[in-house]
């Protein structure tokens, strides 16, 4: 395992002990609503500050971009983290959350970490050197259009997002398909995709570290991962679909047909 990896993985580790100790035990005074629906717990920022502090350790030089701390600048390497994803289902005790690492160098992404703490899955992905769940290799599903293909997907909930947008794009996606899962947390949409259990993925909206590892561990299964217009710059523009070629190359025309249908200002 590449060394930067090995260290991610240590901070996701201890990321998961600390929100596993907590599972069920989270007093809800202890969380607040940075946006409408939109969670940080105590746990969150104790996670955040456990992977900040070892990687801090072994990289005291690198820039850091986390969800509860913001930016903090260093050199050309930049990590990219998600201490909780899935934070509305931590707190209501749904077990479907994930801790998400990523490191870029000079704006390419070159290690990533998914770990699903109550499953004791663990996905890691190095730039060249494939994508893994507990040390096995993990390759995208096979299938070669959309027809019976399970689709993962976020459904927006936060104000200002363009719910119409994606309703159209839901139904231009169904047709055809086994169905539509909306298990609550991207990063392991993504690494789900990376596995196989998702023939595909779409969300709009996320943020970087909502993603970036998962698009790492995609990629390094020998999976795509564009923005709905079939653009590469995914994490500046929020809005992901993934899947293998080919199935990333079906549901992008079936999302065109929806933005040509209903233009909209996001298109």
């Amino acid at each position: 395992m590449h060394p930067m990896l090995n260290t991610a993985v240590s901070a996701a580790r201890a990321a998961g002990r600390i929100t596993t100790r907590a599972w069920g035990r989270q007093d809800r005074a202890g969380t607040r609503e940075k946006a409408r629906n939109d969670f940080v717990s105590e746990v969150d920022l104790s996670a955040e500050q456990a992977i900040v502090q070892t990687l801090r350790r072994a990289y005291p030089s690198h820039g850091i971009l986390a969800e509860e701390g913001g930016s903090q600048p260093g050199d050309d390497y930049v990590w990219i983290i998600d201490p909780l994803d899935g934070t509305t289902n931590y707190l209501r005790e749904i077990p479907q959350y994930a801790i998400s690492i990523a490191l870029q160098h000079k704006g390419r992404l070159e290690q990533g970490v998914v770990y699903d703490p109550l499953k004791e899955e663990l996905f890691t992905a190095t730039r060249g050197a494939g994508a893994f769940l507990n040390s096995r290799r993990i390759r995208v599903a096979d299938r070669k259009d959309l027809n019976g293909a399970l689709l993962g997907t976020g459904i927006p909930f936060r104000e200002g997002q363009d719910l119409e947008r994606y309703l159209r794009s839901l139904r231009h996606l169904i047709p055809g398909t086994a169905g539509i899962r909306r298990p609550g947390s991207a990063a392991l949409d993504l690494a789900w995709v990376a596995c196989g259990r998702f023939d595909g993925f779409w969300e709009m909206g996320l943020q970087p570290w909502d993603m970036a590892a998962g698009v790492l561990l995609v990629q390094e299964a020998g999976g795509l991962v564009s923005d709905w217009q079939g653009g590469s710059d995914v994490l500046r523009r929020g809005d992901v679909v993934a899947g293998n070629p080919k199935i990333l190359k079906a549901m992008l025309q079936r999302l065109h047909q929806a933005e040509k249908d209903h233009p909209s200002d996001d298109a």
